[in-house]
């Protein structure tokens, strides 16, 4: 089969015509294929395959990015101990190409993932045809400021950003920068430039000392679940990993604050690690003003996260705060 015929094109040709297959389909997938054919404008910005778009420098991306934690095993999952290693044997290579294929079918046109991930990426990209963009989460550290961004950079990345524990740590030291001198090699370069954090207070600096980001990853979910940060909690998220019950102390005033940013803001932990359903996590988000959500996803998770999500986007929302992407 011709790369250009890819399994996404191949739905769109041969799945339509075909009545048996139609009729056996789910309402999901049913409402899935429709976007897929649908090429009217909706939302605002540019589509990928159905699913609203947005542009970060000259790099459209959709408004749904998969998240690379669960692919690493990284589960947050409170203290079921077991979670991380199942992860690690349910995503072999085959799973994570499975997964990334899926993304692509359903719009997501971009994964979140570490420079430990980059091998089984150029597998997917080299061997498989895959095209999914990469934006890489970089762990700088303070004698090392460019190593892993370079990985990123030889690997093929489309995007770079100085992980949240890293931009917690360095804004609470007083060390904003090192974090400018990151996010300068990887403008220089050519790449999309961002700088992630748990808590706001990385933002403000960032803004504050005027540096040339592109993005913003920050955190935002609701506290409306059952293992939400309880009263007495009010550790800085990168010190509270033995608990590791949230990450974003106060969601509102990320949200308040966050209106004020003209920078593209990619939200993650919309769905506190799996606690929140995606139609609340989505919509708290995008009315609180994110302009992309990056949502770590199962494979059996991402045609129904991309419905939600292209739904979500482009339906009523009660949102004061202007798209930036």
């Amino acid at each position: 089969m011709s790369k250009n015929l890819d399994r996404r094109s191949f739905l769109r040709s041969s799945l339509v015509g075909s009545a048996a297959f139609a009729s056996a389909m789910s309402l999901e997938e049913k409402a899935l294929l429709a976007a897929m054919q649908d090429d009217s404008p909706r939302g605002r910005g540019p589509a990928v395959d159905g699913m609203p778009a947005g542009r970060i420098g000259n790099v459209t991306i959709s408004r749904i990015i998969c998240g690379g934690n669960l692919i690493g095993g990284y589960a947050h999952s409170r203290d079921l101990i077991y979670v991380s290693s199942l992860l690690k044997h349910y995503f072999t290579d085959e799973k994570i190409i499975e997964t990334l294929t899926l993304c692509e079918e359903s719009g997501v046109n971009t994964i979140n993932a570490g420079t430990n991930s980059l091998g089984v990426l150029k597998k997917y990209w080299d061997e498989r045809g895959g095209r999914i963009q990469w934006l890489a989460q970089c762990v700088p550290s303070a004698d090392d400021l460019t190593g892993d961004v370079q990985k990123a950079i030889d690997a093929g990345a489309t995007g770079a950003y100085v992980i949240g524990n890293v931009g917690d740590a360095w804004t609470r030291a007083g060390r904003v920068d090192l974090i400018g001198k990151v996010v300068e090699f990887i403008r220089q370069n050519g790449l999309i430039a961002g700088v992630g954090g748990h808590e706001l207070e990385t933002i403000k600096a960032c803004e504050e000392a005027a540096l040339p980001v592109d993005f913003y990853m920050k955190t935002h979910h609701s506290t409306d679940y059952w293992s939400t940060r309880r009263p007495g909690q009010n550790k800085d998220v990168i010190d509270n990993y033995d608990v590791d019950n949230y990450w974003d102390k106060h969601p509102e005033q990320t949200a308040a604050y966050m209106q004020k940013v003209r920078k593209p803001w990619i939200a993650y932990k919309v769905l506190a690690a799996g606690a929140v359903h995606p139609s609340d996590g989505f919509k708290f988000a995008f009315e609180n003003g994110a302009d992309f959500l990056c949502v770590g996803m199962f494979d059996f998770q991402v045609r129904e996260n991309a419905i939600i999500a292209r739904n979500v986007s482009t339906g009523r929302l009660n949102r004061s705060r202007a798209w930036h992407a």
